[in-house]
């Protein structure tokens, strides 16, 4: 039997035992609840106001709302691109969403085909989950109450009012301002401003041409959020006001464009296929840009049926086609006026006469003019836009310097006016020759005479041949045009911030006399002017020059061709006029283009004194002047016929020594 003393030494050591373990139990237990106790009080105390938010994100969404597109307004504040209030429909993907069936019940309040439900299928069906695509927009007070009462029986549904892109002027601006329409997946990027989600939105758009794609990111300004409380499914139960995000708008434009010209510009052309530019000769700032027939851009903001789009491309007026930059055509007769300034920059006499007889003959071949002219110097060759005497004045001082002399006044050039789309055209000369034709590089002396009188080669557009005639007419600076005046308050270069022309002022002088005799603005009655009485603008001493072309469209052989305003229309010549006003002390100057118009006089001409008109008439300096003008001391009374020209005049004199040299 063991001793007692054994017994309870062996309790003891297992109580030992025991109580360490208890205490190293306790010693974690309490450093847990110290760990634990202190991570609660970090969380309460300190994380508070986190998980706060944490869980306020859990209750509330906020839902990107588009900015207001800026404004673009003309040079006097008339907006001709703002935004209007828009009742819209969407449908999202989601959660027990039929969408077949609900385009189904939705196509008994709004109009909706067959074709358009199997198309918005396809555009919800690739749509991201609970992103809305927009059904339809413009809806009717009617059919937006009808649709939001019924808002419970239709989930996915969504009819609130946005904003949409409208343009109070139509067709009359939709060249130069161009569009916005919906986002497509190519315009979207995975860096840069076009990975912005709220291109997403069903209610964003995107400029489309002109301004509005030029200047996109100016007018897009910066989203703002719409506060909402949404359930344990996402779904909106209830807004919050008090935490929305307000929108910035986009900046506004402020283009140098009058409404009133620009408009009249697209009445007076009517169905005619053409373009108009008009420059302020002083500043460069374009007055009017206009290309007709034109088309409405608020079509195009809606989108346009397949049907709709097929008439605007397939119209042989081509009313897409922006014409003021981009249709190129042979300037006939208005290069003359650079012809001439080449030869006398070049010492050419303007006293060389020829004899125009109709018909001359040189390279073995005829050369035609349209009327027989008879004995021409340069200034009344520039006045009866005689070909007789310019394809021979070419003959004299070749390609290359006329080139040079076309180019100073920015033709076969591209000007920095903010928007995309000019084509620069040719001014053609030897080096061209030898690029374009490899096989045949020389210039044969039998392409000078074509471009003496602005075919051939030499393509141009309305703008550049606009930027001629403002150089021309302001008489020293090689100025530049500009559209955009300012682009959120910030003003654009001045177009007469440049250097000046390198030409001898009295040889301008000289080209600018010729223009006025074409009109009679001088005073001149020159025979077989080609403008001659459309100097006259009806608004007192203030008078019109300017110089006509008729610009083959083809080949006059075999019939192909017809000149004038005769025949087929895609055969007849091209119609233009070049013009500035007051001849005296220049502020306007315009080109016309009128498509296959016939002659330049009778076509264009009529056009470039209505709009010189408009233009003089809102010019406060002038219009005073009409109003109350200054009293006009009388002249002395002589006796004279008025259809003779005055033999004391140079010119006159200069064609009748030159008729007394002819062989009788």
């Amino acid at each position: 039997m063991a001793e007692p003393s054994i017994f309870f030494a062996e309790v003891n050591e297992r109580q030992g035992v025991f109580h360490r373990r208890a205490f190293l139990l306790g010693g974690f237990s309490g450093v847990g609840l110290v760990a634990l106790g202190a991570q609660l009080a970090h969380l309460q105390l300190i994380e508070t106001e986190r998980y706060t938010k944490l869980s306020a994100n859990n209750q509330f969404n906020f839902r990107m709302t588009p900015p207001p597109r800026g404004l673009i307004v003309d040079r006097n504040g008339v907006v001709l691109a703002s935004n209007r209030p828009n009742f819209r429909l969407m449908v999202a993907k989601d959660k027990g969403v039929d969408p077949a069936g609900t385009l189904k019940t939705l196509a008994e309040f709004v109009p909706m085909d067959d074709g358009r439900q199997a198309r918005l299928l396809r555009e919800i069906s690739n749509a991201p989950r609970r992103s809305p695509v927009q059904i339809m927009e413009d809806m009717t007070w009617e059919q937006f109450s009808a649709i939001n009462i019924r808002a419970p029986e239709l989930p996915g549904v969504t009819a609130d009012m946005g904003e949409v892109r409208v343009y109070p002027y139509g067709g009359a601006f939709a060249h130069v301002i161009g569009y916005v329409a919906k986002v497509n997946k190519s315009d979207l990027t995975t860096t840069g401003p076009n990975a912005d989600p709220i291109l997403l939105n069903p209610g964003f758009r995107i400029g489309r041409q002109g301004v509005e794609q030029a200047f996109d990111l100016d007018l897009r300004g910066k989203p703002g959020a719409q506060k909402v409380e949404v359930d344990a499914n996402g779904h909106e139960v209830a807004t919050d006001p008090a935490g929305d995000i307000k929108a910035i708008p986009g900046k506004e434009i402020v283009l140098t464009l009058d409404a009133d010209i620009q408009n009249r510009a697209e009445e007076i052309f009517g169905s005619e296929s053409g373009a108009a530019v008009m420059m302020d000769c002083r500043s460069g700032d374009i007055l009017c840009m206009y290309s007709g027939p034109s088309f409405d851009a608020n079509k195009f903001v809606r989108g346009l049926t397949a049907t709709e789009y097929k008439e605007l491309a397939q119209y042989d007026h081509k009313p897409l086609f922006n014409k003021a930059l981009t249709a190129n055509y042979p300037p006939g007769s208005t290069f003359k006026t650079m012809v001439a300034l080449a030869a006398l920059e070049n010492g050419y006499d303007p006293a060389t006469t020829h004899v125009c007889g109709k018909v001359w003959f040189w390279g073995g071949r005829p050369w035609h003019c349209d009327q027989a002219h008879g004995v021409q110097n340069l200034h009344t060759a520039i006045a009866t836009s005689c070909d007789i005497y310019f394809y021979q004045c070419a003959l004299a001082i070749g390609p290359d310097k006329i080139a040079k002399v076309a180019r100073e006044f920015g033709l076969g050039k591209e000007f920095d006016i903010g928007i995309p789309g000019q084509k620069k055209g040719l001014v053609p000369d030897t080096a061209y020759k030898r690029r374009a034709f490899p096989k045949d590089p020389v210039w044969h002396p039998g392409e000078t005479p074509s471009m003496g009188i602005g075919q051939g080669y030499t393509h141009l557009n309305p703008l550049q041949l606009c930027v001629q005639c403002s150089r021309l007419a302001n008489g020293r600076k090689a100025l530049l045009p500009r559209l955009i005046k300012s682009i959120g308050g910030v003003e654009r270069p001045s177009g007469a911030a440049v250097g000046d022309l390198p030409f001898k002022p009295e040889n301008i002088d000289f080209i600018r006399t010729g223009m006025a005799a074409v009109t009679g603005a001088n005073g001149e009655r020159i025979a077989h002017a080609t403008g001659f009485g459309q100097a006259d603008l009806g608004l007192g001493p203030f008078l019109m020059a300017g110089k006509s072309g008729t610009a083959q469209s083809r080949g006059y052989a075999g019939g192909t061709g017809a000149h004038g305003a005769v025949g087929e229309w895609k055969l007849r010549d091209h119609a233009w006029f070049i013009a500035f006003a007051p001849y005296d002390a220049p502020r306007y100057a315009v080109s016309i283009l009128v498509e296959h118009g016939g002659f330049g006089a009778g076509a264009s001409g009529p056009r470039a004194r209505e709009l010189l008109r408009v233009a003089l008439l809102k010019d406060p300096e002038i219009r005073a002047k009409i109003e109350h003008p200054l009293p006009i001391p009388e002249a002395p009374k002589v006796e004279s016929d008025p259809d003779v020209v005055d033999p004391q005049t140079p010119a006159a004199q200069a064609v009748q020594a030159a008729a007394e040299q002819q062989p009788t």
